[in-house]
């Protein structure tokens, strides 16, 4: 398909590449390239995918030049987004992971191309290591460039919506691109709206082209960006891992990586609390910080490539042991059936203990800080509640989009909870305010957030702080109410593991036959493993998560060769 093109466009120039996500690839890597596609000619205006195109290939620009466009095929300076020249590479994240396209791409004038299947590069960048690395990065810039663009889909909806909100949070954790509308706000909303016969009162809708999704579910809009699901597999897999967070992601990577037969789902998102990190500095092998998204997206990739399935949105809400082996219900009434199964499922941010908060989140109150919710309070003030690591980082990465950040604590000193290295950036940064022994008691504002009240635990003296937004981090609750009775936890939630849950397990009737105590990580349950912030003395940090997921692969290879019938299992590396 072509597309008229204007006679300005004959002079776009090609966009500088002044982010890194643009590289350009060798001789070399295109020769490599070659010899796994096909060259071919396009004409000027061709169309070489859509946005929302549920698969496309990999292409290299050889001569000529191609448009990356937004919201359709019409090029206009507010549907430009990048123009390539020779030795450039088109797509972004979504080539790797499945997911649709989430721009146009159009050739500008009579160009060559050299097209590669996407099967084909997923096998050639996991062979050859440098073009996979400059691949994959130039891809993770592409998708932060792209959520700060606002680039994809649009949510349209009221912030006082239940289901809106429910829908942000959903591509936000997600790290999907896309757009919030907000019709309470937006005086071209409803006009959009009445365009497609839509009411204001029908809303939240996810628009995405010419397509319209009313009101759609997180799984309904997760099939449609091209995020898998929780598919049953035929049979009994070798491991079951609920939560795919870093000690998840790690337990899939090893489990897959070493022949057993591994299949991971999570709620809402891979990555976990540390997927919303803005940047993660203590992590060993980065010294200049990685954020826990593209951590997130990395480990990902490496688990589907050693054949592991990620199933997301996918929630896990019941556990039941049958004739030897487990069954793990999912939301949707299906059912999984595992040999192991490795407990992942994180914890989950507290809530303030204030009335007021339900009309202002996803909108104003938050319990995570990315890109997204940093463009939510550009240049304005803002308020980061808690003293532990997570609220430190997202202080010191709101403060570079924020006018000023005031962080509020009930400590007398920083560093009691918080790593030394983040504690000084705090007390450097000229726009952050340390606000000490102090707790919120409210908030106002008159349809989005305008003020948070403090007040002095020592004094009782309040003061009111003008923010845009609130982040709160204080302390969190493990996701372990699916569990049900049948693993040991103790008096907060925590999943009792290794010789504090002995004593469970002698009683709960389920080790007889075992001539064996709990392993290390393992439940009251033989064979039901925890690892992560949802165990009971874990240390909170992502790379002991990650040491946990990868150990609990070597304990499962321990249970199965105890299991009747057990066959020899792959070589551990």
């Amino acid at each position: 398909m072509s597309v008229p093109l204007p006679v300005s466009q004959a002079g776009l120039a090609e966009t500088p590449d002044s982010h890194g996500g643009y590289p350009r690839l060798s001789d070399e890597q295109i020769a490599a390239l070659s010899a796994h596609g096909e060259r071919r000619r396009a004409e000027a205006g061709e169309v070489l995918f859509h946005e929302g195109d549920e698969r496309y290939d990999f292409y290299v620009v050889l001569e000529g030049r191609v448009a990356i466009l937004q919201g359709g095929d019409q090029i206009d300076d507010e549907t430009l987004i990048a123009v390539h020249g020779p030795h450039r590479f088109l797509g972004e994240l979504s080539l790797l992971t499945g997911q649709a396209a989430f721009f146009s791409a159009v050739a500008l004038e009579s160009s060559e191309l050299l097209v590669v299947p996407v099967e084909r590069l997923r096998d050639l960048v996991t062979q050859d290591t440098a073009l996979g690395d400059l691949i994959l990065r130039a891809y993770l810039i592409r998708r932060e460039l792209l959520i700060g663009l606002g680039v994809g889909f649009r949510i349209v909806g009221s912030h006082f919506s239940p289901d809106a909100r429910r829908l942000r949070e959903f591509a936000a954790r997600n790290r999907l691109p896309h757009r919030w509308i907000d019709v309470e706000d937006d005086p071209a909303a409803e006009a959009m709206l009445r365009s497609l016969g839509i009411a204001p009162k029908d809303t939240p809708v996810v628009i995405w082209g010419r397509e319209v999704l009313r009101n759609p579910t997180n799984a309904d809009l997760a099939r449609r960006i091209g995020l898998k699901g929780g598919e049953a597999p035929d049979g009994m897999v070798d491991v079951l891992v609920v939560g795919a967070g870093p000690s998840g992601l790690a337990a899939s990577v090893y489990g897959a990586s070493e022949g057993l037969e591994t299949v991971a789902v999570d709620a809402v998102a891979t990555g976990g609390q540390a997927g919303t990190s803005s940047r993660i500095e203590n992590y060993l092998g980065f010294p200049s910080g990685i954020s826990g998204a593209e951590l997130a997206e990395r480990a990902t990739i490496q688990a589907e490539k050693f054949g592991a399935r990620i199933g997301v949105p996918c929630q896990a809400v019941s556990l039941r042991r049958d004739d030897g082996h487990y069954v793990v219900g999912l939301d949707d009434g299906q059912e999984l059936a595992a040999r192991t199964v490795v407990v992942a499922t994180g914890v989950h941010y507290r809530k303030l203990p204030i009335g007021g908060l339900e009309p202002y989140e996803g909108t104003s109150v938050f319990y995570a800080a990315t890109l997204m919710e940093a463009q939510v309070c550009r240049n304005d003030p803002v308020v980061v509640v808690g003293s532990g690591n997570s609220a430190g980082q997202a202080t010191v990465f709101l403060s570079r989009y924020a006018a000023e950040v005031h962080l509020v604590v009930r400590e007398e000193d920083l560093a009691a909870n918080m790593s030394r290295y983040l504690a000084d950036r705090i007390e450097q940064a000229p726009n952050v305010e340390l606000i000490t022994h102090s707790e919120v008691r409210a908030v106002t504002g008159n349809g989005a957030l305008e003020a948070v009240v403090i007040e002095d635990n020592r004094t009782g003296e309040r003061r009111t702080l003008p923010a845009r937004a609130l982040f709160v981090f204080i302390g969190a609750e493990p996701h372990t109410a699916w569990l049900g009775d049948q693993v040991a936890l103790d008096e907060s939630g925590y999943v009792l593991t290794g010789h504090e849950a002995a004593d469970a397990a002698a009683e709960n009737g389920h080790w007889e036959g075992l001539e064996r105590p709990p392993l290390l990580l393992e439940t009251s349950l033989p064979g039901v493993l925890a690892v992560g912030d949802v165990r009971r003395g874990s240390i909170k940090r992502v790379a002991s998560a990650v040491g946990e997921g990868s150990m609990a692969v070597r304990l499962v290879h321990d249970h199965l060769q105890t299991l009747p019938h057990a066959e020899p299992v792959a070589a551990q590396t």
